[in-house]
């Protein structure tokens, strides 16, 4: 029996992922795109959560917006609320882990602020908190979720990407992958010639 080489098995899995997340979720991530456009030309800021590989997403999203994407442009105002090692541990210490990002939304979101909330399990209890309190101060919730995370996170979102897997890798790369397309999006239409 021939086995098959893994890294070309990755790669394989990798491409019908982003393939099916193309497929089933187009236009989403144009009502998305749009979404951020409207919330920037309005004045407004986004917001960004998440653990783990989530966390770093959410970094690297805001770096995108912040600085410049494909080309140089203005600012653009994005924070990422996995950043702050003293906000995070005074909350975890003095409260808990599960308000480490309510806690900066109650005290940053305004409304028509966006909050994106990054979870690839649509599990994190500090996701949903944040979540929560975003909905209550009347900003938007965009999610970013896998196939466990459909429901009941998905439903609480104005707005979310379902990658269309429970592979935690598939879904990070899909979420990324993603965020690119999203961010080329939304430059162009604020910034582009």
């Amino acid at each position: 029996m021939i086995m098959k080489n893994p890294l070309i098995a990755e790669l394989e899995s990798h491409i019908a992922s982003l393939r099916q997340t193309v497929s089933e979720c187009g236009g989403i991530i144009g009502e998305i795109a749009e979404c951020i456009v409207a919330c920037f030309q309005q004045g407004n800021k986004l917001l960004l959560c998440g653990n783990g590989g989530s966390a770093a997403d959410a970094q690297h999203i805001a770096a995108e917006f912040v600085n410049r994407f494909r080309f140089d442009r203005p600012a653009l105002p994005v924070i990422a609320l996995t950043t702050d090692s003293s906000i995070l541990t005074c909350i975890s210490n003095d409260s808990s882990f599960d308000c480490v990002f309510s806690r900066q939304v109650e005290a940053l979101a305004q409304e028509s602020d966006i909050l994106v909330a990054i979870s690839t399990s649509g599990g994190s209890a500090n996701v949903l908190n944040a979540l929560d309190i975003a909905r209550a101060k009347k900003a938007k919730v965009i999610g970013f979720t896998g196939e466990k995370g459909r429901a009941p996170f998905g439903t609480r979102c104005d707005l979310c990407l379902v990658v269309p897997s429970a592979d935690i890798a598939r879904i990070q790369e899909a979420h990324e992958f993603v965020w690119h397309i999203i961010c080329g999006m939304v430059e162009e239409r604020l910034f582009g010639k």
